[in-house]
């Protein structure tokens, strides 16, 4: 997630170096360097080749939304498998789902979480970041 914030933060100042993001935001180069090629195969960035090359978002930081981010790489949002709507499985301790009351709470949270991650976007994040390392001293190419 820093990394994305960083390039949202960067987002039409061109391509931003692997070494600039990972020195920024103090994650390990050749971590960050996964989460990049994932980030890239995912379809939310894309890389540049070369000397002023680097990676970049491909939408609007304002259309990334963190629900989405998460689902690509978490798979589900819900804490539960018998809540889940993408990986739905049923509970092997419940007798029955229908009055659960702890399947009705984390539910709850699901559709509570679902809320704030699908408004949320990592223009958001990149506003609203205090990470004391994050800079943002680019100039527009």
């Amino acid at each position: 997630m820093l990394a994305m914030v960083k390039l949202a933060k960067e987002y039409g100042k061109g391509p931003v170096q692997i070494s600039e993001i990972s020195k920024s935001e103090l994650i390990p180069q050749r971590f960050l360097e996964s989460i990049l090629l994932e980030l890239k195969k995912s379809g939310f960035a894309s890389s540049k080749l070369g000397k002023t090359g680097g990676y970049y978002l491909l939408k609007k930081p304002e259309k990334i939304y963190l629900v989405d981010i998460i689902r690509y790489f978490e798979g589900s949002i819900a804490m539960l498998a018998c809540v889940s709507e993408k990986s739905y499985q049923p509970c092997e301790f419940c007798k029955n789902e229908d009055t659960c009351k702890i399947k009705k709470v984390f539910k709850q949270i699901r559709e509570e979480t679902i809320k704030i991650l699908g408004k949320t976007t990592i223009a958001d994040l990149a506003e609203e970041s205090d990470h004391p390392n994050s800079t943002t001293t680019r100039k527009k190419k």
